[in-house]
């Protein structure tokens, strides 16, 4: 209680006395805002609040779907712990819609209550812990822009729970709560007559169809940000002479759209649209007439039952235009315009035969997946011309998608905690099909209606679980790939009218199929293909009228390919698994707008598990990316290419093959290789110094690639303009050593030798009387191999891409970013020790002879079975404050402890570097320097296997900035 007490104080201190005030610690007053070049959001804190809280109380005047959804699953989470809370809100301007009550009336744990304080506007969260309160107070309601997306201020202050100033918002809460009406379904049946009094139930329509358009109408139509970039880029390869071109756009962008504004432009005598669904052939060729205007006859369709062969503007089917007997009615030079729409398709024999037949003076091909997985270069098809991207992440930030919401939440568990072996056959499909509308319902949509999508892992599954969902009260069908192309428009139709509340399917409304109004996705199959993941989600990402957001469940089990999850759903295709962490841990952060990633709390753990166990540079998938790479540039490609098109981490392909032209050269079967020398000085370069993890090194070796010998101050001047400090005497003969290879180590007749020693090449040799850095006679011998030439300097160019990369999104502290993750090997390295010393035994800390440094490595969740002696009882206290041990055998006069208790008088640094656990690997999250607090060192004892009891010295480190609060969560979490 003490300590908590004096926690509190120091951080009122720091927040209303003394701003430089070195400890401000979790219970510092602090700004809330949303700011989007740091990630910053009131959701953050608001549901790391939630997360930790004994109970919770919000009164909030304005409340809306999406901002409720943010928060859904840590309010189911908070259920199963059985912590509740209360929401007071009112009817103020009648802003809230009577749906946002049907919504809050589903929490379980949550009492609501109606204000009927007249002109009630208040946005206060106050949330209870264990002996103390937090209070969020300020601008933002609880609606999903308030919390992630405008300029809002909010403050939170944290007070003990005997205080004054939450003692008053508590009381005023308390007041308000006995005055007001319990939320009730007769109470929303009688708002919900008031409410429709007082708002217009007129809705807007978009535009009917029509039979003509004129031209100065349809010139009118113009396009919006992202299809005017589009059309910039299909001019700039077309001035080039292209004659085909490719357009890579998320669903639901606008491509057809596009498509159209281009053909206004190109002007074609005639021009071929090809669909591979008749569903979407009349929408298309309607958009099309409103952005060219024109004759009801200049527009037409070729399909089994229409034959418009002489329309100017043709609209066909694939499986209509690639029969011979329909093609060859047309001369081969009929259209100069030919548009394929999921062209991703082409490589198949029916869309070959059209390619190869026509001749016209343009194709173009529009994909929001141009990746294949059956090996088609789909790039060259288009001859690499690629006139613009955009995906899911970057439409998002272009306000071209609705927001979604997404649940990654529990499959169907069995009451021993296992997970149900499902049957279609027995009575656990009735028992999934209640869990399936327990969470559809508690998840909700958007809007009165719901029109949803599910996607089912088999026909079988799709059938059985339509018949058990209708049992339930649902109105469902199932369509395969069995269904007639008239059975699927007729029952996407009934969706739309509302007689369908979902379709359940199997693949085959991955793509080509428009249905605007789907407001909910349910994805009942594991994720297999990241690609497959991003066509289901997108089915629901159109904007529509009649709704605000699309909602997307989706039952998680115990899958294997769970990593992909947060691949597809982030866009990150490095296949990292340190950024794939990250992003878990950061949540919604990553990604942008009012959209929100939400898991429950199981979901989350089999996700993290899934990315600890799966092996990510498995040959076969390094190969895949190799080659599709190569495919979209047409060329083999280097670990740049990699990193500006997106890809899979090229430190994957390092690690594999011990130098990426390792890797190079197994694919592409090289007639002449590089020299034994180069061979391994690349090896090892790219393995131990060009990895990203410290950017002096490969400053260094830019600046010797260009010149024979370099001047320090060239290099001093080089490093300002990165940001970084000058050079010190100690990190630059730490460069020369790293350079030379003399820090790493390699065993070698049981002996630890430096690699320097083992080959006997030296790369780099520093003057001292010239103060110049020189290439030695062995660098410029390798250097006259142009391969070598070639991809080391490609290895340096990403090492200090990575290095910046991650100096953008982390605070710099005297060579270390802050939670970026480090190797102990890095640690030694950056410090600047003269040789790796991995002989000796690190372990949880090392003092350095001088020392000056004593790095702390700590593995936060101990493994089962593990020597009794190196079961550390280390643990944060506070997001400021680890309680800590020594090694074994180690008492407070112990020569390691001595220097650490004294650590003013060496002026010892002491960075703290933490993983969650082994299974992370061996890199470990630096969180910043550590301050030993001196009154806690103590003489204690632990147990060995043998019973016999040991000495050891806990003590308490102060961080100097506490831990940021999801990573925190993360770290200190006992699941994952």
């Amino acid at each position: 209680m003490e300590a908590r007490i004096d926690e509190l104080r120091l951080g009122l201190t720091k927040g209303f006395i003394d701003r430089d005030s070195p400890y401000g610690g979790s219970f510092e007053p602090e700004l809330l805002v949303n700011e989007k070049a740091t990630k910053q959001m009131v959701l953050t804190t608001m549901l790391e609040e939630l997360k930790a809280a004994e109970g919770f109380m919000f009164a909030v005047a304005f409340i809306t779907e999406s901002g409720l959804q943010a928060l859904k699953a840590h309010l189911f989470d908070l259920h199963n712990k059985g912590i509740k809370g209360r929401i007071l809100t009112s009817t103020y301007n009648y802003f809230n819609q009577p749906k946002i009550f049907k919504e809050l009336l589903k929490l379980k744990n949550v009492e609501v209550r109606i204000t009927t304080v007249e002109g009630f506007h208040s946005k206060g969260y106050i949330f209870e812990h264990q002996s103390y309160r937090s209070l969020i107070v300020g601008s933002s309601n609880l609606t999903a822009s308030a919390l992630k997306v405008n300029y809002e201020w909010n403050i939170k202050l944290t007070s003990h729970e005997h205080g004054s100033i939450v003692g008053y918002f508590n009381d005023q809460f308390e007041t308000m709560w006995q005055d007001a009406q319990p939320l009730t379904e007769i109470w929303i049946k009688r708002y919900q007559e008031l409410y429709l009094i007082q708002h217009d139930q007129k809705v807007a329509e978009f535009p009917a169809s029509y039979q003509t358009n004129k031209v100065e109408d349809a010139l009118k139509v113009i396009p919006n940000q992202m299809q005017s970039q589009a059309l910039e880029g299909l001019r700039a390869i077309r001035e080039k002479g292209a004659k085909r071109g490719l357009i890579v756009s998320a669903t639901g962008t606008g491509k057809t759209y596009l498509s159209a504004f281009d053909v206004r432009r190109f002007k074609p005598k005639r021009m071929l649209f090809i669909v591979h669904r008749e569903q979407i052939l009349t929408k298309s060729m309607e958009d099309y007439r409103r952005v060219l205007g024109g004759a009801e006859s200049d527009f037409g369709l070729l399909t089994g039952t229409k034959k418009d062969l002489n329309a100017r503007y043709l609209f066909a089917t694939i499986q209509t235009i690639s029969k011979q007997e329909t093609r060859e009615q047309f001369h081969s030079a009929a259209f100069d315009y030919i548009l394929i729409d999921e062209s991703h398709r082409a490589g198949a024999n029916t869309y070959q035969s059209i390619i190869n037949y026509f001749q016209p003076e343009f194709l173009l091909g529009m994909t929001a997946t141009p990746e294949r997985s059956d090996g088609y270069n789909l790039f060259e098809l288009f001859h690499y011309n690629i006139a613009y991207e955009i995906r899911l992440k970057e439409a998002l930030e272009e306000d071209l998608l609705v927001p979604f919401h997404y649940f990654g939440v529990t499959e169907l568990m069995a009451p021993d905690g296992h997970e149900l072996e499902l049957s279609i056959n027995d009575l656990s499909l009735d028992h999934r099909a209640k869990h399936i509308v327990e969470k559809i319902n508690y998840y909700s949509h958007a809007g009165d209606t719901r029109c949803g999508l599910m996607f089912c892992q088999s026909k079988k599954e799709a059938h059985a679980l339509s018949g058990a969902l209708n049992q339930q009260g649902l109105k469902t069908i199932a369509l395969t790939g069995d269904s007639s192309q008239e059975e699927r428009t007729m029952q996407v139709n009934r969706l739309e009218a509302g007689r369908l509340d979902y379709i359940l399917t199997v693949d085959i409304f991955n793509e080509g199929i428009d249905i605007p109004k789907i407001n909910q996705v349910v994805m009942l199959r594991q994720t297999d293909s990241s690609i497959i993941f991003i066509q289901q989600l997108g089915r629901g990402l159109r904007k529509h009228h009649h709704k605000a957001f699309l909602t997307v469940i989706d039952f998680i089990g115990n899958y294997e390919n769970n990593y992909l999850i947060p691949v597809a759903l982030y866009g990150d295709y490095r296949f990292n698994k340190d950024r794939l962490r990250k992003q878990l841990v950061e949540g919604s952060r990553s990604i942008p707008g009012e959209s929100t990633i939400n898991f429950e709390a199981i979901a989350e753990t089999r996700i993290f598990n899934a990315i600890d166990q799966k092996n990510l540079s498995l040959k076969k998938d390094l190969d895949d990316d190799y080659v599709r790479l190569k495919n979209k540039l047409g060329k083999q490609p280097m670990m740049m290419d990699f990193v500006n098109y997106g890809f899979r981490d090229p430190m994957l392909y390092v690690r594999y093959g011990k130098s990426y032209y390792n890797y190079v050269k197994k694919q592409e079967k090289f007639t002449t290789e590089i020299s034994t020398d180069a061979k391994i000085i690349l090896e090892k370069l790219s393995e131990h110094v060009l990895d990203g993890v410290r950017p002096h090194e490969a400053v260094l070796m830019v600046l010797l690639l260009d010149k024979v010998a370099v001047s320090d101050d060239d290099f001093d001047q080089q490093l300002i303009r990165l940001g970084l400090p000058a050079l010190t005497s100690a990190t630059r003969a730490s460069v020369v050593q790293n350079v030379n290879l003399r820090f790493a180590r390699e065993k070698h007749k049981s002996q630890m030798i430096a690699i320097e020693a083992r080959y006997g090449i030296t790369m780099v040799v520093f003057d001292e009387e010239d103060l110049q850095y020189k290439r030695h006679q062995d660098f410029d011998r390798l250097l006259n191999e142009e391969d070598f030439a070639r991809y080391l300097a490609d290895q340096v160019t990403f090492c200090l891409h990575r290095y910046q990369e991650q100096r953008s999104e982390s605070q710099l502290i005297d060579g270390f970013l802050l939670y970026q993750k480090y190797t102990r090997k890095d640690v030694f390295r950056i410090l600047g020790f003269s040789e790796n010393p991995v002989a000796q035994n690190v372990g949880g800390y090392l003092v350095s002879q001088d020392k000056r440094f004593c790095p702390i490595f700590v593995n936060y969740l101990k493994e089962e079975g593990i020597s009794e002696t190196t079961k550390y009882d280390d643990q944060f206290i506070t997001p400021e404050l680890l309680q800590w041990m020594s090694k074994s055998n180690r008492r407070l006069c112990s020569p390691d402890v001595d220097a650490i208790y004294h650590h003013h008088k060496h002026q010892m640094r002491l960075p703290l570097f933490v993983k969650k656990h082994n299974d992370e690997g061996a890199s470990f999250y630096y969180l910043g320097d550590v301050e030993p607090v001196q009154t806690s060192f103590e003489e204690t004892n632990m147990e060995k296997e043998s019973m016999k009891m040991v000495p050891v010295v806990k003590m308490l480190l102060k961080l100097k900035q506490p831990v940021e609060r999801s990573l925190y969560t993360y770290i200190t979490k006992e699941s994952h």
